[in-house]
Parts: C-alpha cells; sequence; structure tokens
C-alpha cells in the first residue's frame, strides 16, 4: 500500500505545472548557458590578448560547470 501511495504522489508531482514549468525554465536557461559559451568560443577564434585570455578562460570553467549542473 505505502509502494501505491508512492508511485502515485511520485506522478502527481512530476506532472504537476509547477515542475514542467521548471523543466521548461532549465531548457531556456540550458539554451542560454549553450549560447553563452559559443559566443565566448567564437571571440577567442578571432584572437585575444594574454588578460582576455584569462577572463574567457575563467568565464568559460564557470559556464561548462553550470551547463553541467543544469543541462541534463
Amino acid at each position: 500500500m505505502k509502494k501505491l501511495f508512492c508511485t502515485i504522489l511520485i506522478m502527481l508531482v512530476c506532472s504537476s505545472p509547477h515542475a514542467m514549468a521548471a523543466s521548461k525554465c532549465n531548457k531556456e536557461e540550458c539554451q542560454k548557458v549553450k549560447a553563452d559559451i559559443r559566443e565566448i568560443q567564437a571571440k577567442m577564434r578571432s584572437g585575444y590578448t594574454a588578460a582576455q585570455g584569462n577572463r574567457y578562460e575563467a568565464r568559460l570553467r564557470k559556464l561548462r560547470d553550470k551547463r553541467s549542473r543544469i543541462c541534463r
């Protein structure tokens, strides 16, 4: 009986509009992070100074970290 109750509860939570909205939000945020990564990579392909390179690399590390948490 407890398993049935837990299963039903999980199904309700996963199919709720809030859960779907969170999923949509994550997809949008994931796309934004990926676009930011592509933008920085494009800047790096066009050349940069040592100081800019350090900033680009630091920003890429943060974005890749965020991508690994958000994009599933």
